[in-house]
């Protein structure tokens, strides 16, 4: 949709969340394209090798987000889901949680698994 501007959305699949990415970096193209979401799709964006997002051993630049930026949604979930320690409220719930960058680099807004894709839409469509 905005392929035309300045604008990436970056992937970065992750393993923590009920265990449902165990599949190995070579891998994840072929999972999208023929599992899920499958039919053929294939991401038009970079997909970055898997990370953990929460933990111990989180990558630096999901640090940086959840300090820059609120966490969005009190409710912790399901712990028995979660493949991370120690948990706490900063961290990201669930797959599918966006977090939207300014081009100069500064977060500007996280949004929780449920946000309307349209809210997301408005805010990059300002920021352009």
């Amino acid at each position: 949709m905005y392929g035309g501007h300045n604008f990436t959305v970056l992937g970065f699949p992750c393993n923590q969340f009920g265990l449902q990415s165990p599949e190995g970096n070579h891998e994840t193209i072929n999972i999208l394209k023929y599992v899920r979401p499958g039919g053929g799709f294939m991401p038009k964006f970079p997909i970055f090798g898997k990370l953990e997002v929460n933990g111990i051993n989180e990558d630096p630049l999901f640090t940086y987000l959840k300090e820059s930026l609120n966490y969005v949604n009190p409710v912790i979930g399901d712990m028995k889901k979660f493949y991370w320690s120690p948990i706490k409220v900063s961290d990201i719930r669930w797959n599918f949680e966006k977090f939207l960058i300014r081009a100069d680099g500064t977060p500007y807004r996280r949004y929780e698994l449920h946000t309307p894709i349209t809210e997301v839409e408005k805010d990059i469509a300002e920021l352009l």
